[in-house]
């Protein structure tokens, strides 16, 4: 499953983890994406959606 929104492209970002002891380690942020079926032009379709647009209501679920 793609890591992108459909609706608004939030996509994962790259950071770093810091320990107590100050030791770094690279990572990921990753989205909270949704396979969700929606309503586009008054026709149902799939589509990966983040879920603050999902709350938000940019997006019609079916």
């Amino acid at each position: 499953m793609s890591k992108v929104c459909q609706i608004c492209g939030k996509h994962a970002v790259a950071g770093r983890s810091v320990s107590h002891s100050h030791r770094v380690s690279n990572r990921k942020f990753l989205p909270n994406i949704q396979h969700v079926t929606v309503i586009v032009n008054g026709h149902r379709q799939k589509m990966n959606v983040c879920s603050t647009c999902l709350k938000s209501g940019k997006v019609a679920r079916s």
